[in-house]
């Protein structure tokens, strides 16, 4: 990057420096399904134990999950997420919807129903109209842009 260059000030940059690094969002994933415990983590990711426990730490500082003891001796904890976590479900199921239609689009790997029956296909609205997100019109608000 060139001395006089500024990075753009931008939220996806600062949520890329908590969860933008290898496993750590397949660390969420597998909590947000119910597996609590390191090794159930470990095992379903496929990430090292060091690796993963650096991931897990990263996000408990962020506040994304929360330790809590099961066990005292040896002492070991489950992970929980925070309200701040659960909200990143939301970014899984659009990932995922994404790689279903560009990467595995004749078969997707996993296919999550909704509770209405039908195969849930999520979509990013205006929160105001319900249009789709992609229909940004004007110039950005704020100090940022995306």
């Amino acid at each position: 990057m060139p001395k006089d260059a500024e990075p753009r000030a931008c939220s996806i940059a600062d949520t890329l420096d908590i969860v933008g690094e290898r496993w750590t969002l397949l660390a969420v994933r597998e909590i947000f399904h119910g597996v609590r415990r390191f090794d159930g983590i470990a095992r379903n990711t496929g990430a090292s134990r060091d690796i993963l426990t650096t991931r897990l730490r990263k996000l408990e500082e962020a506040g994304i999950v929360r330790r809590e003891r099961y066990q005292d001796r040896p002492v070991r904890h489950e992970y929980h997420l925070t309200p701040a976590g659960r909200e990143l479900g939301d970014v899984l199921l659009t990932l995922m919807a994404w790689g279903d239609r560009h990467l595995n689009a004749g078969d997707p790997p996993v296919r999550w129903r909704h509770s209405c029956g039908e195969v849930l296909e999520p979509a990013v609205v205006c929160a105001h109209c319900g249009g789709p997100a992609q229909e940004v019109a004007g110039e950005p608000t704020g100090r940022g842009v995306i």
